[in-house]
């Protein structure tokens, strides 16, 4: 996707962005260490929601209510062999 960065999961900040080579930005969350809805609104969820860049979000169960319609939910899954459903 563009993107050159080691990619980490974001597991204490929440939060990392990632520049693609064009410009754009990717942004991928992890909200399992959120224990309330304001948590995600003090970041300012809307603002990367609905920025148009792509968004990827561990745990997003945590945070159903708030996502925009038409969100691809992606489950991977498995021991050993993985399963990728959407």
């Amino acid at each position: 996707m563009e993107v050159n960065d080691i990619v980490q999961s974001p597991t204490f900040s929440i939060i990392n962005e990632y520049k693609t080579r064009s410009g754009g930005s990717i942004y991928h969350f992890d909200f399992y260490r959120v224990k309330k809805l304001e948590e995600v609104y003090d970041i300012g969820y809307e603002d990367y929601f609905y920025s148009g860049d792509y968004c990827f979000i561990e745990w997003p169960e945590l945070v159903e209510v708030l996502l925009p319609e038409g969100t691809v939910r992606v489950s991977i899954s498995g021991d050993g062999e993985r399963h990728i459903s959407f």
